[in-house]
């Protein structure tokens, strides 16, 4: 009956899964060799368990499918991980969840999912008709990726279209997307426009599908909702390292009015920067991220949610996220300055501190008093320990091999190769007919933004990424002085 652990579960080994890559960027071909023939002889998804469309294909779908792409590859980078008559199960139990979350899109007159889905019998009939934006918009690069091993277009149909139909849905005044939609009727029951919960994802997904897949409207769209975001989200001054006034800062607003909705901000929120090393845009991440760090150093985790405004958590629980861990990681490998290992080491000696319990690390209840829940999310050995492990081994395979590796929202690492640029069908796809056009990977270019990669000068590498006045201003912004 505790809906708020056992929604995520879905009784399916949710942790074993979710940790496979994690084992195989380690190096420990042992464990992962152990943990896929676990998965392989003991997990089935006809179960009458209810799962939440998001988290399952983000987790569990996204999880196996990377096994498969390391188990099958022939360079094998990682070490053997070969696993000895594998028979491509990894995907035929991706393929078996796939179909039985495909009835989410069914039955909808906009194309936008039912959030939950039952994985014996569809789609439950009390279900919720509504749904957030990035739950029914961040199911792209998974889906995609199977209809591209497969061959079958089916799910890349389904979970393009419900990118389309949320877009089609933007503010015809401010270009920006609410975070929660009533999927019969499209319209909006919630008009926050924020980076945080209920958002993240669709928009890091709209630029890392066009990564992995090649296809300009989906970099068209990234560029069009980044211009939007800046526009009316961002508040601070223009330049992150130069000028006067307050730190950036993205607040949350009305969708259609562009006006701030409240004072606080969500440590999912954490993402953002690492995204914006994607783009291009550094100098603007080195920002937020300073002041997401601050808030890390206050209180030795980040509140699920923070009010700018009182200097205080809203909400005071930390479940071990991985966002803030992400985007130092992603800095790192941009910037190469040390700040960034001081950061990562800074979190890991917090952890180590606060949440380490007798059986792996735990929640934290309250970030001030640093109780504890009996609770450990699957994220936190997908993602937050993989990129701190990452953040200091620099001789990982990862970065030293010659293979492209993308992170899906959930840190599952994808190669960026030939096979997912190149669809086995044609003209199929909702809208394809206007973009069949592929842009290179080299043509990546954001728009808007004040900076780029090539603008942090070899004389600051060794620098604080902000200067110390910029610091310590936003250091007081959140009490630390």
């Amino acid at each position: 009956s505790n809906l708020n652990i056992n929604d995520v579960l879905g009784n399916y080994s949710l942790t074993l899964i979710d940790a496979l890559d994690t084992l195989a960027v380690m190096g420990n071909s042992s464990e992962f060799q152990k943990a896929v023939k676990l998965v392989i002889d003991t997990v089935s998804f006809d179960k009458d368990s209810t799962v939440q469309v998001f988290e399952a294909t983000i987790r569990v779908l996204g999880s196996l499918l990377s096994a498969h792409i390391i188990i099958t590859d022939t360079k094998q980078p990682f070490g053997d991980m070969t696993i000895k008559d594998y028979d491509n199960e990894l995907l035929h139990m991706a393929h078996d969840l796939a179909v039985r979350l495909l009835p989410a899109f069914e039955n909808t007159k906009t194309g936008i999912p039912y959030p939950r889905v039952n994985l014996k019998k569809g789609v439950p009939p009390d279900s919720n008709n509504e749904t957030c934006t990035a739950g029914a918009g961040s199911l792209l690069v998974e889906f995609g990726i199977l209809s591209r091993l497969l061959g079958d277009s089916t799910f890349e149909w389904v979970a393009r279209r419900a990118v389309k139909a949320l877009w089609s849905l933007r503010s015809n005044n401010t270009g920006l997307l609410g975070n929660v939609v009533n999927i019969q009727t499209g319209h909006w029951v919630g008009k926050q426009s924020g980076l945080g919960a209920g958002s993240d994802s669709f928009y890091e997904y709209l630029l890392k599908s066009y990564i992995l897949f090649g296809e300009k409207e989906d970099l068209e769209m990234f560029n069009d909702a980044y211009r939007n975001i800046q526009n009316h989200l961002r508040r601070g001054r223009e330049a992150c390292n130069e000028g006067e006034g307050d730190p950036p800062l993205y607040v949350n607003v009305n969708m259609f009015t562009g006006q701030l909705m409240n004072t606080w901000i969500d440590s999912l929120q954490a993402f953002f920067p690492g995204l914006q090393v994607l783009i291009g845009d550094v100098e603007d991440a080195i920002c937020l991220h300073a002041f997401y760090y601050a808030i890390w150093k206050r209180y030795g985790a980040l509140p699920e949610r923070y009010n700018w405004q009182l200097q205080a958590p809203d909400v005071p629980f930390y479940p071990l996220r991985p966002e803030l861990v992400e985007s130092t990681y992603l800095l790192y490998q941009a910037t190469k300055n040390p700040f960034y290992l001081h950061v990562g080491m800074d979190i890991l000696q917090s952890l180590e501190k606060y949440t380490k319990a007798k059986c792996g690390y735990a929640t934290l209840h309250h970030v001030v008093e640093k109780t504890k829940e009996d609770r450990m999310e699957s994220f936190f050995l997908s993602e937050t320990c993989k990129y701190l492990y990452l953040l200091f081994d620099e001789e990982n395979p990862l970065h030293k091999s010659g293979n492209k590796y993308m992170f899906t929202t959930e840190g599952h690492i994808v190669s960026v190769d030939e096979r997912f640029r190149n669809s086995l069908w044609q003209d199929i796809l909702p809208g394809e007919e206007d973009s069949a056009e592929k842009i290179k990977p080299n043509e990546l270019k954001a728009v808007n933004f004040s900076s780029n990669c090539n603008r942090v000068p070899d004389e600051r590498r060794y620098l604080l990424p902000l200067k110390s006045n910029y610091m310590r201003q936003i250091d007081q912004m959140v009490g630390l002085i």
